[in-house]
């Protein structure tokens, strides 16, 4: 009975991951953002806004939560009477960004936080906690800045090195850790690549630049440290 139990719970998992409960076309809606489902929620969160005295349409979130997913969209909120569904593409629809906003405080936009990313970032950490409790560290491989390091995916039995495909330049991005050995994506080459695309920003040293890429995509950078510019106009880390 147990190998039974097993077997349809191992079966039920394959058939979610291969998409097999889908149709194709709600699994290409589910996947693919469209600009016209961030134009109907950002009216509907504008429509909400304005009948609501300024609150707006999001869930509560502490003050520790990373920006770009400290103010995730809350759909119940502004069903049916400002949208009838979230669109297909919101995880609450079983698509796989988390719909947020950004510029709360000014002028709040919709963005997408792409959760394949959480994904990833979740089946790794699973292999670096195995690793450490192996061997009491974590597999370092290069000291790339204060308390951050690309990883040794080799000990970690992997072949190749696992990377994150941009939703910005489609560069493949790689995984940092820092000393904590908590993950994020390394957004250096898109943030060279938009810094030399617009080339009238106004960055300084110090400043966080990461909104060059949220203000010109449709999307925020998940898991992604903070970073700057340094005197030859060059994305480096934005240490404390």
């Amino acid at each position: 009975m147990i190998k039974i139990t097993k077997y349809i719970i191992l079966v039920s998992i394959l058939l979610l991951m291969t998409g097999c409960l889908y149709p194709q076309d709600r699994l290409a809606q589910n996947q693919v953002p469209y600009e016209s489902q961030i134009d109907a929620v950002q009216r509907a969160v504008d429509s909400y806004k304005k009948a609501n005295n300024g609150l707006l349409p999001i869930k509560t979130r502490d003050l520790t939560t990373p920006i770009y997913q400290k103010y995730p969209i809350d759909f119940n909120k502004m069903m049916p009477r400002y949208i009838q569904d979230p669109p297909g593409s919101a995880f609450e629809s079983g698509g796989v960004f988390l719909y947020v906003l950004v510029d709360v405080e000014t002028e709040p936009r919709v963005k997408l936080f792409d959760l394949t990313v959480s994904e990833k970032i979740r089946e790794l950490k699973l292999r670096l906690e195995v690793y450490r409790r192996e061997h009491g560290y974590p597999p370092v491989k290069e000291v790339i800045g204060t308390n951050l390091f690309t990883i040794d995916y080799r000990k970690l039995g992997l072949k190749e090195d696992p990377y994150v495909s941009s939703p910005f330049t489609g560069n493949n991005l790689p995984f940092i850790m820092n000393n904590e050995i908590e993950l994020f994506v390394d957004y250096r080459m898109d943030l060279f690549h938009f810094l030399n695309k617009f080339e009238e920003h106004t960055f300084k040293v110090g400043d966080d630049i990461r909104p060059i890429l949220v203000n010109n995509s449709m999307f925020v950078p998940a898991h992604s440290l903070a970073y700057t510019v340094n005197e030859n106009n060059e994305p480096i880390f934005l240490t404390e």
